[in-house]
C-alpha cells in the first residue's frame, strides 16, 4: 500500500492504518530503535509507541513522506527511553553512538539552546550536503540510525577501519565547519 493511502486511512480515523503502517514500516521502525537501545523488547515497546505516537498525531500532521515520519518518531522515543534508563542509573550499560558527536551537539533547554539547536540542524545539513553520497550514508547510518560501525562497513563494503577514520575526520572537520559558521562549541 502507498503512502498516501496508508495516511488516508489516519486521516479516516480507520484503524486498518496501523497494520498497514507496521506491514510496510515495522522492520524499519524496530532497527532505528534497536540501533539505539539494543535490546528487543524496548526496540518492540518503541514500535508500539511510534504506532500510538502516529495514530495520535495523523492527523492533524500530514507527513510528506511517512516512513521519515515514523523514524523520527521512533527515534525520539528510543533516545526518550535510553534517556529514561541513564536518568536514574538504572542497571545497563548504554551507550550510543550520539556520545561521539557530544562535542559538537550538545545543549540545555532555553529558549537560546533550541534556536541554537535549529541553526545547528541547518548547518550540519549544509556540511553533509557538501559531503560525497558515501560518506553522507556513512555518517547518517551512524548518527540518526545508530547502527554499528561493522554493520555499516559490511553493507557498505569497507573495513571498520576505514569507517571509524570516515567518522572521525568528518566529525573534526564538522566541528571546524560549525565553528566557523558562529557555532560555540
Amino acid at each position: 500500500m502507498e503512502d498516501r493511502e496508508i495516511i488516508g486511512l489516519y486521516l479516516a480515523r480507520n484503524e486498518a492504518a496501523l497494520t498497514e503502517t507496521a506491514k510496510k514500516y515495522g522492520r524499519m521502525v524496530r532497527s532505528v530503535a534497536y540501533g539505539i537501545l539494543k535490546n528487543e523488547a524496548d526496540s518492540e515497546e518503541c514500535e508500539n509507541d511510534t504506532y500510538l505516537s502516529a495514530w495520535g498525531s495523523i492527523p492533524p500532521q500530514r507527513p510528506t513522506s511517512l516512513g521519515a515520519y515514523l523514524g523520527r518518531i521512533a527515534r525520539n522515543a528510543a533516545l526518550g527511553r535510553l534517556e529514561y534508563y541513564a536518568a536514574e542509573k538504572r542497571s545497563r550499560v548504554l551507550e550510543t553512538p550520539l556520545d561521539e558527536l557530544g562535542d559538537i551537539a550538545s545543549g540545555s533547554p532555553t529558549p537560546e539552546a533550541e534556536l541554537e539547536q535549529a541553526e545547528l540542524s541547518r548547518l550540519i545539513d549544509a556540511y553533509l550536503r557538501g559531503k560525497s553520497r558515501a560518506k553522507r550514508v556513512v555518517f547518517v547510518r551512524r548518527y540518526w540510525y545508530c547502527d554499528p560501525i561493522g554493520k555499516i562497513a559490511r553493507e557498505q563494503g569497507y573495513s571498520e577501519s576505514k569507517v571509524k577514520s570516515m567518522l572521525m575526520r568528518m566529525r573534526n572537520e564538522l566541528k571546524i565547519y560549525l565553528e566557523r559558521n558562529g557555532i560555540k562549541l
